[in-house]
């Protein structure tokens, strides 16, 4: 078979980036917009506006679950697309919905759209690059992919100052037809028919069985669950507590853009010290600092040890320590949970991410829904899914690979 037509490495790298940036715009850009969200559309319960974030996430750790399947038995490209299209309607209707039951709904569809070019691109670049070649145009893509948080949310605040927030889902349309038609334009097909794989409901029910089946795939499942949660409950509730607690809603943009700037090195961090530490010590040393950090912010305050001039600079410290908790860890969880599945990986990668996704929105949701105007609810409640978190991983153990030769089915020890 003769190897699928590449671009050269600098557009697809930076297509793949924007296909992969997709899900961070779509959260992030719509950050500045919740307060009006809110005053338009639940003037009653502004605080429910945050479910316009989770509603996406939602539908995309859904989606996830069988964009890899699909991707498989009809093609990246073709996935791609139909989830472009989806991900564009759904977008459309949420721009024209009159009530917030409407636009999550709307975002739900987002999500589930999202999901195809997120996971269709990372297959698309397996297909095309292996082994160091792989990993150096991941890191490429992972290097373009960060700056994206750090920079929506201003996005997101320009374009709703001159059109107001419905013209945010007006971005995302535009946003995903302009990658979509890139990649309909100049990227071929890289799965040949003869590689693809009739999709059947079997292979996934039985990889569902055997990931819960395996007590430490399931633990890491949980703590990753927690970990999103925590992550999920800080994104949707920072906006409001720039707002109301700090007064800083105006200058939010460059706050969290700050933020997501410096979070970023936590994933190169961790990519330099894990094989000197092993993933346990990372992981639970992480979960450990965060669940402390976080007792000390509640602690003072609730007991007004906290001076009123180290109370933003203490939450600042809280959001980047959420922020970088997720490139210390999630690597590390997927790894330990992917360690005995080798023999399933494509399926079981699926399965971990959409179930921990889906969960996470579980943890999220009451932590969002609970604010009252402090910080506390927040970094109450994701320091203790940090502390649960750290319960479940004393128990995590680093098993031995599951191996598989490519083509093979031939465990390698």
């Amino acid at each position: 078979m003769a190897t699928a037509r590449r671009l050269p490495l600098v557009e697809f790298v930076a297509l793949m980036a924007m296909l992969s940036a997709t899900i961070a715009f779509s959260i992030d850009a719509m950050l500045p917009g919740l307060p009006q969200i809110g005053a338009a559309l639940s003037p009653d319960n502004p605080n429910a506006a945050q479910l316009v974030i989770v509603a996406f996430v939602f539908g995309m750790g859904f989606g996830t679950l069988f964009a890899g399947p699909m991707s498989d038995a009809l093609g990246r490209k073709r996935v791609m697309l139909a989830g472009a299209a989806l991900y564009c309607a759904g977008a459309a209707a949420a721009g024209l919905a009159q009530s917030l039951e409407a636009i999550l709904l709307a975002r739900v569809v987002q999500g589930l759209g999202a999901a195809g070019p997120r996971v269709a691109a990372q297959a698309m670049i397996r297909d095309l690059y292996a082994g160091r070649g792989m990993a150096r145009v991941a890191s490429f893509v992972m290097m373009t992919f960060t700056l994206v948080p750090a920079i929506a949310p201003l996005i997101g605040s320009l374009i709703i100052a001159g059109y107001g927030w419905r013209g945010v889902f007006a971005a995302f349309v535009v946003f995903s037809l302009i990658s979509g038609g890139w990649l309909a334009i100049r990227q071929p097909e890289t799965l040949a028919p003869e590689r693809r794989r009739p999709l059947r409901l079997g292979p996934l029910r039985a990889a569902f069985g055997e990931v819960f089946a395996h007590r430490n795939v399931r633990l890491a499942i949980l703590v990753q669950t927690l970990v999103f949660g925590l992550l999920f409950a800080t994104i949707t509730s920072v906006q409001p507590i720039y707002d109301i607690v700090f007064g800083k809603n105006e200058s939010f943009p460059l706050w969290f853009g700050l933020v997501a700037l410096l979070s970023g090195s936590a994933s190169f961090l961790n990519a330099r010290i894990v094989g000197r530490l092993g993933m346990l010590v990372i992981l639970r040393s992480a979960l450990g600092a965060h669940f402390a950090l976080s007792a000390l912010f509640v602690l003072g305050w609730a007991t007004g040890a906290l001076p009123d001039v180290l109370r933003f600079p203490a939450f600042f410290v809280f959001q980047f320590a959420s922020f970088a908790l997720a490139g210390l860890t999630v690597g590390n969880l997927n790894a330990i949970a992917m360690q005995p599945m080798g023999h399933i990986a494509g399926m079981a990668a699926s399965v971990i991410s959409a179930v921990s996704t889906i969960l996470a929105v579980a943890v999220a949701v009451p932590i969002g829904l609970a604010f009252d105007g402090t910080p506390v609810p927040l970094v109450g409640g994701a320091g203790l899914a940090a502390g649960v978190g750290l319960w479940l991983a004393t128990a995590l153990r680093e098993e031995e690979p599951d191996l598989v030769e490519p083509h093979a089915g031939q465990k390698l020890r």
